[in-house]
């Protein structure tokens, strides 16, 4: 269901070549986690200060210091409200600094990403919150939590194998499904409610020595998640005061 999503997510769009001392630290695991593609060139000595020539979809964009850029991650991470006035290079690092981060994933890293979204959501109190499981019946020790959470005002869609019949829970929407195409992935995706900018979303693909996928603050691509959740047996669903699955 996914699979493409996860492949565009990892192509890349942009290219940065750090020209820099052999032995000189980089930020290239970084780079390569927000979909860069990332080369790296020597300096001479007396050459230049280590810099990076950033290239937008095959474009020359420009060149930055390294300096620069190491300041620009340092977390707080603060993307100004306008790149009008930046340079190319400066808009192109600040796409990326908005893009998904595409990495591998230990399980409880899902775990502490997963759970970022949900506070997230029920800080704000508002709008849709997709989530999924291999199975529906994995729900059953999230019910306290998620009951807890739907009382916010959040409206929960819980998507996953029917091979359980959960309790109705007020502001919680099931989604069961019969063909095991959710089994192999891991998704959270919030809407951001009544603030879109907000939005934040996670997708996993189970893999033989982990996982593998994208997180992603960006709101276009979490609508693109949530229509595609919403393909998932829409007719289906536990209502409130329903004891059965239709």
């Amino acid at each position: 269901m996914f699979d493409s999503m996860l492949a565009s997510v990892q192509q890349s769009t942009h290219r940065f070549t750090v020209y820099t001392a052999d032995d000189a630290p980089g930020d290239d695991d970084w780079f390569t986690n927000h979909s860069v593609a990332v080369d790296r060139q020597p300096l001479f000595p007396g050459g230049p200060d280590p810099f990076v020539a950033i290239e937008r979809n095959g474009e020359f964009a420009g060149v930055l210091p390294v300096a620069v850029i190491e300041r620009l991650l340092e977390p707080p991470v603060v993307r100004p409200e306008t790149t009008d006035g930046l340079s190319p290079a400066y808009r192109a690092l600040f796409e990326v600094l908005d893009d998904t981060v595409y990495t591998s994933l230990a399980r409880g890293e899902l775990l502490a990403v997963s759970r970022e979204i949900e506070d997230r959501a029920g800080r704000l109190g508002t709008g849709s919150l997709h989530v999924s499981f291999q199975r529906l019946s994995v729900f059953r020790t999230q019910l306290p939590a998620y009951s807890k959470l739907a009382e916010t005002g959040v409206t929960i869609h819980v998507y996953g194998e029917h091979d359980w019949t959960p309790p109705a829970i007020p502001g919680v929407i099931y989604h069961p499904e019969s063909a095991g195409s959710m089994g192999e992935y891991w998704v959270v995706a919030f809407d951001g409610g009544d603030n879109p900018p907000e939005s934040c979303a996670l997708v996993a693909r189970e893999e033989a020595d982990g996982y593998r996928g994208f997180w992603t603050n960006d709101d276009e691509m979490v609508a693109r998640i949530r229509r595609r959740l919403e393909t998932v047996d829409p007719d289906q669903s536990l209502t409130e005061g329903d004891s059965t699955l239709r």
